[in-house]
């Protein structure tokens, strides 16, 4: 089975309303004009009726004779196209306007309506059946009345199939106008409907099929400021997104095997040689050491990828309580001790207070520190300086570790918390994974904390973070 597509859905919903909208219309202004049109009928006969009434009163006081009358309804019969018969106060015909009418002068046909028109009271019948006619009509009875008292009446007949001519052109008229209105807005609803929605959805329907072919660089070109322009806009953003993460995915994939090959090639290496004999024996245990530290190498990749996979994935949960952060920092430094008196480095902590309790997760903080402190060893020269401070802010703890090696440039400072980024690739791509950064500033997001860096005038590198305090 076919399915049916958005726009035969719309163009169906939009024609059965503007449908159904000018059926309605065009059987209101129907009914409403013929209505009209039977009131002004009437108000135009009953005006024409009061000659036929002064008429009638002059003959029946003796002062004109039936001649007179005669060729007075006439006069107004051929005027109104009506059949035109004078009854008396008895309901006796005693002048008519058609000549094939005259047989019925003297007949009384006017019985059950006498009461009703003695009171003054004008009749209209629609589709009425006159014996007299032998068709149906539309009547008027109208009562003659002179000086207070009973006349007679006016019978004024006019045949439907008269009146319902001029009907039927206005009805003509009012149909055929609802049905050009129907499929002239059918085409206009189809043509804006075709500009405006579906050839833009097409357009992105289109690009999306390409992204998900792997031709993440296409885009949207609609240029426009309804729902449909902002479609296109978040279309765009999120297939930029995706580029990036695509872009990252590579450059990810890229850097893995790139550190993991370097280690891997040099053990292998090493290794190899060893067996081989290439390797003196009285060397072995030097190249044995190389191949340990390229395998503790290999163990700090490897676990730092874990550790970012897992915070990424958000699949370790954070057991915050409550901790002194001094502590932390004492277990941080002592683990930098031989490194520190190997580089002579000066290592100076200030401490606000004794105590300073904060709310985070202990091993993730330790982590946090240890990093940043292995990042100030890595790039302060020997004998240089290292300065961990606390300050008290607020409901806030900032943490600040501070290096006098050089300054981060604009350009490093831009991918500095990037994932594998080295600023000097030449001097730490041996001693740093390039992960360190990254795993920071994730953990400090888990625990809904910031962390910055400064650059010092002239020389000098500072970062601080900053906990909840307890």
């Amino acid at each position: 089975m076919k399915k049916k597509g958005l726009f035969s859905k719309m163009m169906a919903t939009f024609t059965l309303i503007i449908s159904i909208s000018f059926i309605i219309l065009a059987a209101f202004l129907s009914l409403w004009f013929e209505g009209y049109f039977f009131e002004q009928r009437k108000v135009q006969v009953i005006a024409e009726s009061q000659l036929v009434a002064n008429a009638a009163i002059q003959y029946l006081y003796g002062v004109s004779p039936i001649s007179k009358t005669n060729e007075i309804i006439e006069y107004v019969s051929k005027y109104s196209s009506t059949d035109i018969l004078l009854f008396d106060r008895y309901g006796y015909v005693y002048a008519v306007s058609n000549a094939d009418h005259k047989k019925y002068i003297g007949t009384q046909l006017l019985t059950n309506d006498l009461e009703k028109l003695r009171q003054g009271e004008v009749i209209e019948k629609k589709n009425n059946y006159d014996s007299v006619f032998n068709m149906s009509v539309h009547s008027y009875e109208i009562p003659i009345s002179y000086r207070g008292l009973f006349q007679g009446s006016i019978v004024m007949n006019t045949p439907l199939s008269e009146i319902r001519e001029p009907l039927k052109r206005v009805y003509q008229i009012i149909w055929m106008s609802a049905v050009l209105a129907i499929i002239c807005s059918s085409i206009i609803v189809y043509y804006f409907s075709q500009r405006i929605i579906i050839k833009p959805l097409a357009k992105i329907n289109g690009v999306a099929r390409k992204i998900s072919r792997g031709e993440v660089g296409k885009r949207v070109d609609i240029e426009s400021n309804d729902e449909i322009g902002e479609l296109a806009k978040s279309f765009n953003s999120m297939a930029d997104s995706l580029q990036e993460v695509e872009n990252n995915r590579r450059d990810f994939i890229s850097n893995v095997s790139h550190e993991l090959r370097s280690p891997i090639t040099s053990i292998k290496g090493f290794i190899g040689g060893i067996l081989d004999g290439v390797i003196p024996k009285e060397k072995v245990e030097y190249y044995l050491s190389i191949t340990y530290e390229e395998i503790q190498r290999l163990t700090r990749l490897i676990n730092d990828l874990l550790d970012l996979s897992a915070i990424e994935a958000g699949k370790f949960t954070l057991n915050i309580k409550e901790h002194d952060i001094n502590e932390i920092i004492r277990i941080s430094i002592i683990k930098f001790e031989t490194v520190i008196k190997k580089k002579k480095i000066n290592v100076d902590i200030w401490l606000e207070d004794k105590a300073i309790n904060v709310f985070a997760d202990r091993d993730k903080i330790v982590q946090v520190l240890t990093n940043l402190v292995d990042n100030a060893t890595k790039y302060v020269e020997e004998g240089g300086k290292i300065e961990i401070r606390t300050k008290l802010k607020g409901p806030k703890v900032f943490v600040s570790v501070y290096n006098d090696g050089p300054n981060i440039s604009d350009e490093d400072a831009k991918h500095i918390w990037e994932r594998f980024y080295k600023s000097d690739k030449s001097r730490t791509s041996k001693a740093s994974t390039g992960l360190g950064l990254a795993i920071v500033r994730r953990i400090l997001t888990q625990h809904g904390e910031d962390i910055w860096f400064e650059n010092k005038e002239n020389r000098g590198v500072i970062f601080t973070f900053t906990l909840k305090r307890a």
